[in-house]
């Protein structure tokens, strides 16, 4: 089972989210960990793409104005992808990935 950590300002994003956007990124984020589980690639809907300008991070979309960054940490159980949750919530986030 894949691993993760979230950054301090991810929480803080998360924590300003409304609980309607808040659900709709955690349901993402199951959808998310299904496909690193089943290990053929990310689902279309979830956009998963490189982050421009911003080496070794990754974007998920989980609304028409809802994002995720991420990277990939060291693993923390062997063979298995550990994610690093960076931000969450609207476009703005990709000014500081």
């Amino acid at each position: 089972m894949p691993t993760y950590a979230w950054l301090a300002r991810f929480g803080a994003d998360f924590d300003a989210l409304s609980p309607e956007r808040q659900s709709a990124s955690l349901a993402t984020v199951g959808q998310f960990v299904d496909d690193l589980v089943r290990g053929e690639g990310f689902r279309n809907g979830l956009r998963v793409k490189g982050v421009k300008g911003a080496a070794g991070v990754f974007e998920m979309t989980w609304a028409g104005d809802g994002r995720a960054t991420f990277e990939y940490g060291d693993p923390v159980v062997e063979g298995q992808p550990h994610v690093i949750w960076r931000r969450v919530g609207p476009h703005f986030i990709f000014d500081q990935p």
